[in-house]
């Protein structure tokens, strides 16, 4: 037996509802409110976390940052406050003697931290953040190439003074139609060669710091610039499998070691670690995502318990009109699809519309936000909400508009043929 749709009924249920067009929307808005909320807090959360992994988009997740300052204990001879230094030697150490570690790359800064230099190229200066690095750093702080390369081992090895850098310096040194490879830049006297040119992954004011810096080879930096074998700090690159806090104290147990330090001295080196930012971050937006199910899940409740209580007041309106259906022959069975029916349809109707409207409306703040770059902040960018996240809302929504139907059906087919009849 073919399955046929039952249009005439179709449109007999849109029909009951336009009857009373008011009490319909009335009733509907607070199902379409719910799914909307739903969509919306969403998407804004999900442009909240892309904010910010945007901020953090460069670092591999396994990262630490790991610098040097004083100890808070006395050990072995040394008195407390000591301040402690890292030089080349306790790299070497910590990279032979470390289980977790799969990459270190050591750092000096001109100027010390958030310092800046002035750099010249004829006549054009400008002031600029400088770093010594190895290339090891790629693997953990990606910086994309727009042109040239990046710092090598035979630039470390062979103490070449050449420099990678910033588009942003690239357009305040050279000309806008000039190839800065090759060209020369001058850095407290001495003379590096460009090699390379690079962007940013990261946004807003890290990008900017990002493009406004200088990358030479670590041994190149100290020989120029008179620091010996001195460290500013550390970079590392850690087994995945390997928790943060696991891998952090384990690479301050062997410095400890290395230096003379207490086991327990807990302010001789600082640390931090983006893995255990990323997952403070994973936490507050589930929580965020949670919260606003929460509330969207008790607005499209509140929806549903309306159009509940409106079905039932139907229901007692049209008692007559049902009496005399159940009296011309209409079996239980087929009262209670009409009920349930008009309950399914006010509910996807207007469970629809505020999907539709929510997703309409975080598509067009992406918009906007793309179209006036200025208006687009650091921590919020690309809302957006899956799909996965509107069907699942939609099919919870229908199975609640089906229960919310079950009362008013059962009362419909409750009521004898002969009294619902009577009944004015």
């Amino acid at each position: 037996m073919n399955w046929r749709p039952d249009w005439d009924g179709f449109i007999e249920l849109v029909q009951i509802l336009l009857q009373k067009p008011m009490r319909t929307m009335l009733s509907g808005l607070g199902v379409g409110w719910g799914l909307f909320m739903i969509v919306l807090t969403i998407g804004s959360a999900n442009g909240l976390q892309n904010g910010v992994s945007q901020e953090l988009g460069d670092m591999a997740k396994n990262s630490m940052f790991m610098w040097t300052q004083s100890t808070s204990k006395p050990y072995k001879g040394f008195k407390r406050g000591r301040p402690i230094e890292l030089t080349i030697g306790d790299v070497e150490y910590l990279a032979a003697n470390s289980t977790v570690v799969e990459a270190v790359a050591p750092q000096n800064q001109l100027g010390g931290w958030r310092g800046s230099n002035n750099v010249t190229r004829g006549i054009k200066t400008g002031a600029f953040t400088v770093f010594g690095e190895f290339p090891e750093q790629q693997l953990i702080e990606a910086r994309p190439l727009l042109s040239g390369r990046h710092i090598n081992k035979k630039d470390i090895e062979d103490l070449r003074k050449v420099a990678v850098i910033g588009s942003r310096v690239k357009e305040i040194l050279f000309a806008s139609d000039e190839d800065p490879i090759g060209g020369s830049i001058r850095i407290n006297g001495v003379n590096f060669t460009v090699v390379g040119v690079f962007g940013s992954l990261r946004s807003g004011e890290d990008a900017e710091e990002d493009l406004q810096s200088i990358r030479i080879p670590f041994s190149s930096f100290n020989q120029a610039f008179h620091k010996g074998d001195e460290v500013g700090w550390l970079c590392l690159l850690f087994d995945e499998d390997v928790h943060a806090d696991s891998a952090a104290a384990h690479v301050m147990s062997v410095l400890k070691a290395r230096l003379s330090v207490h086991p327990d001295d807990d302010r001789a080196f600082g640390h931090w670690t983006v893995a255990k930012d990323f997952e403070e971050m994973q936490m507050v937006f589930s929580a965020i995502r949670g919260v606003s199910f929460v509330f969207g899940g008790l607005a499209l409740l509140a929806g549903i318990i309306g159009i509940m209580n409106i079905m039932l007041i139907t229901v007692k309106e049209r008692t007559n009109e049902l009496g005399i259906r159940r009296a011309l022959g209409a079996s239980p069975g087929v009262v209670v699809r009409q009920i349930m029916g008009e309950t399914l349809l006010l509910t996807m109707l207007f469970g629809l519309i505020g999907a539709i409207l929510g997703v309409g409306t975080i598509e067009g703040l992406d918009a906007l936000l793309k179209t006036f770059p200025e208006m687009e902040g650091g921590s919020f960018r690309n809302p957006e909400v899956s799909i996965d996240v509107v069907v699942q809302s939609l099919i919870t929504m229908v199975i609640m508009g089906g229960i919310a139907g079950i009362l008013p059906a059962v009362r419909a087919v409750s009521m004898r043929p002969v009294e619902a009849i009577r009944t004015d």
